[in-house]
Parts: C-alpha cells; structure tokens; sequence
C-alpha cells in the first residue's frame, strides 16, 4: 500500500478553508474511486487528471486508486484541486515524500495535456492560506499577479504538471512573485459633461460625501445616468483592507484581470432592469454566488428604470442595505458575502415618459402606480431623493458646470472630518452611524431638532427616517466645514426626502 498526501483549498463565500487530499494505492481491481463530498466538476477531475499524469509522461497506478478530500463533511466544488490531487497521486505511485510538498497549498485546473489553468477565488483561497500559517502557495500562472496581492506568504506560478513535479524533486524553478502588479487606469468621466442640474448635482455630491443611497426621478435625457455614472469618480479611493475586500469577491465571481489584479476604485455596477433576484443579491446551483449588491461592495449599484424592476427583486434588497451582508443558503451551505455599497435609482416620472412632463397621456392611476413600485419601507432606507426637470436652451450659454475634481476636494475633506469623528465608534461615513448614537451621544440642540420632530409628529417621517435625516444633516455639515449640524442644516436634509409624503 501506498500513501500520498498534497493540500489545497475549499472557497465557500470568500471565506477559505484548507483542505487535506490523500491517494491510497491499494490492492485490488483498478479503478479510482472520490470520496469527500464532491459536486460533478470535482467527479469529472478523475479524468482530467488521469489524462494529465500519462500525457505528462508520468505512470497511473494500475490498481485501485482512492482519492479523500478532507474534512470530509465540507462540500467539495470546482476544478481547483486538480493540481493537488495529481500530486497527491504522483506522490502516491512513487511511494516518496517531497518536503516542499508538506509545506506547500496547490491551486489549479488541469488539461488534458498537463497544462495548469486559471481558476476562480485565488485571492481568498491564498488569504486562507496565509491565516492558517502556511509558507508556500502554487498558483496557476496565469492567477499569479492576484496572488501576489497577499504578503506574508511564498506564491510562486505553475504552467504544467511536470514543472512542479521538478520543482518538488528541486529539479527546476517556478515562476516567481509578481511585485508589482499594474494597477487598472483612472478613467473617470467628468462631473462638467452634465449640462445644468444644480440640484441634482448637490445631491449627488452630498451622497458621495455621506456615503448616502440616492434616487432621481424626471423625464428621460436630464442627466440621470450621466449623474450617477460620475458618482464613483468623487469618491476617494479603497484603502488597502478593502481593495483586498473588493477584489476577493471579484475574484470569486472571476472578474478579475491578470494585467490589474488589485481593484483599488469604488466598483460601479449597473444591472439591467430585467434582472432576477439572484442576479442583484445572488445565487445559483451548489454554492450561491455573488450577485450585483456584492460586486458593488465599498462602492456604487446603479438601478436604472427601477420601476421597470420586478418587485421581488426590489425587495430583496432591504436586508443587504440594513446588515452590509448577504447571507444565502443553498444546498451546499451558507455562503456569506459582504455587501455595503451606495444605492442609486433612476425612473421616469410615468410610462409613457414624454421630453415634457405637460404631454403625458398616462391616466393618474397609471402614473401613481408607476411611481409607487419603490415600497415605502424600501423608500425608507434612501436618504437623497431628488425630482429632475428638463434643462432649458438658455442652460448651454451657461458656464459648465463645477469639474469632478473641484467636487472631490470637497468630498474628500467631509469625509475626512466624519472619518475623524466616527473613528472610535468603528465607522468611517454618516451613513453608516447607528441612530442610538445620533440621538443619545451625538443629539442636536432643541432648536436644530425642531424640524424633525415636528415631521414625526405630523405622521410624514419614521424613527428610521428620522435619523436619515440627521445623517444627511451632518454631511452638510462635514461640507460647510461646521462643527454640529444647525436647523439650517436639518431643514435642507429634510428636503431631500421630499417631506410631502409619508417618509
């Protein structure tokens, strides 16, 4: 009898876990027999890797061959672990140990000819690897320059079999740590190109300086998605934490580049309105996977026509807007992905949506039906609402507009102040503050207050917004430069929610 032993890892989310792979050569009829909870793709590497090790010019043990992926109860998925188990069973047939394979975690599909491909979820696979204190990570080379985003750890790049099995008999080289990867360009359009919009283009800054959720409605060809796709240019760019946070989740949905592993800008995502609830927040067979509000993560999801969204798909997202985490339970587990992000709507005021609102032919049912598909507790949970009109000719003799960059600078600052003030409560934006702390440590005076209460009282404002409210006040305030919020301050948030409905 004769044992190998190789190990890799297991992605359930963008948590990893180290999975321990052992190939038993044992007497009797040959044939390879998989245990540990593998779905069809990790069946189907039986094959894979067969053809592998005889193309490589390697021998395939002619007996019964088994092949344990441990723990045993943790679903096993994917191709990732074609690399170890070929080793695994190399090791195996020549009943000897490779030190290097001891200390070593393998990643990669495998062709038919022994070539090692690229997978998917390699950032948290090695970020796994680093936590559980192992030295050594092999990667697919084309993953190399993604891998090479985690310090603390030896990645090194594979492109076939027999590479690595020189390198582990210390016979030959693998490719070495990228350093330096190539960071993707600021291509950020210009906040100057919309013509017009004052209020719109407040509103926009004073959402990105808050980190508020913001909705635009108005007849069609205003400046709607030119404003909201301008949006993430006035934000300031990832710290290193969450640029690690943001690409791990594209890399387990396999967005990322090897040219610009690192995603270092708020993501922007902007799904069709015909999109399915598991296409926003998730889904698929086996192991969900991330969906648009998780691609949007420390950035900005975009929901164009939102009235054209079906309602289901609309109300999955009060959870995610609440808890900043999606947690969705399939078959094969819990995956968790998280999922803080800056919510942005689009509408026209009415389905026939005329240039002019006066040439509307829509009956006033129709209208009010198609402006009530936002449900009042998901309305609740937007900050910034904003009505938008048509610009008129004399608007193209103006001065353009303030450029992205004079808004930045006073977006960055803001930030930087409530960063300053939130710091020891764990929060980094207004619009991540908890109520209690609004109402209890950082109360306005009577006189500030005054407004808000007289709008819960009258029945046009909730508790929650209530203290929206507050948390757009202080980011006017961060914006002026002030210290606490003035009545001035509360009155103007208050009219961003449009206090002539139930808010």
């Amino acid at each position: 009898m004769a044992l190998g032993r190789a190990f890799s890892v297991a992605v359930r989310g963008v948590e990893g876990h180290i999975v321990e792979i052992e190939a038993d050569i044992s007497n009797g009829l040959p044939g390879v027999h998989l245990v540990g909870l593998a779905d069809a793709a990790l069946q189907e590497s039986r094959d894979r890797v067969r053809a592998a090790i005889n193309n490589c010019g390697f021998s395939w043990p002619q007996t019964r061959l088994t092949l344990a992926l441990s723990p045993a109860t943790l679903p096993k998925m994917g191709s990732v672990y074609d690399l170890a188990l070929a080793t695994a069973v190399l090791a195996a047939e020549g009943k000897k140990g490779w030190p290097k394979l001891e200390k070593a975690v393998l990643l990669g599909e495998l062709a038919l000819d022994g070539r090692v491909r690229p997978v998917k979820g390699v950032l948290p696979a090695v970020l796994a690897a680093q936590r559980h204190g192992w030295p050594t990570v092999v990667v697919p080379v084309e993953n190399l320059a993604e891998a090479s985003l985690i310090d603390g750890v030896d990645v090194w790049g594979v492109s076939t079999l027999g590479q690595l099995h020189a390198w582990l008999a210390g016979k030959g080289d693998l490719h070495a740590r990228i350093d330096h990867p190539d960071q993707a360009p600021d291509v950020s359009i210009d906040l100057a190109d919309v013509v017009g919009q004052p209020q719109a283009r407040r509103a926009v800054e004073v959402a990105a300086a808050g980190g508020h959720n913001l909705v635009m409605t108005g007849p069609p060809g205003v400046g709607k998605t030119m404003l909201a796709q301008r949006l993430p240019g006035l934000l300031p760019p990832l710290s290193q934490p969450e640029a690690l946070e943001v690409t791990a989740i594209h890399s387990v949905a396999g967005l990322l580049t090897g040219e610009a592993p690192l995603i270092t800008r708020p993501p922007f995502v902007a799904p069709h309105h015909t999109s399915s609830v598991a296409a926003l927040v998730g889904g698929g067979s086996g192991m969900a996977r991330p969906g648009a509000v998780s691609r949007a993560h420390r950035g900005v999801l975009f929901l164009d026509e939102f009235a054209e969204i079906n309602s289901s798909a609309l109300e999955a997202l009060r959870t995610p807007l609440e808890d900043g985490v999606i947690r969705l339970a399939r078959r094969e587990g819990v995956a968790s992905y998280p999922c803080r992000f800056q919510l942005v709507l689009a509408a026209n005021l009415c389905p026939c949506a005329p240039p002019d609102p006066r040439d509307c032919v829509c009956a006033s049912a129709d209208r009010r039906r198609y402006r009530s598909r936002l449900s009042g507790p998901l309305l609740d949970r937007v900050d910034l609402r904003v009505e938008m009109h048509a610009s008129r000719a004399g608007t193209f003799a103006d001065n353009a507009g303030e450029s992205t960059a004079a808004v930045r600078e006073r977006v960055w600052a803001a930030r930087a102040a409530a960063q300053e003030r939130w710091r020891p409560y764990g929060v980094s934006t207004n619009a991540e503050v908890s109520g209690s702390l609004l109402r209890r440590k950082f109360r306005l005076g009577a006189e500030a207050m005054k407004p808000v209460k007289t709008a819960v009282d009258r029945g046009l404002l909730s508790i929650r917004g209530m203290d929206r409210t507050l948390r757009v006040a202080w980011t006017l305030c961060d914006l002026a430069g002030g210290v606490s919020p003035t009545r001035e301050h509360v009155v103007s948030a208050l009219s961003y929610r449009q206090v002539g409905e139930r808010s």
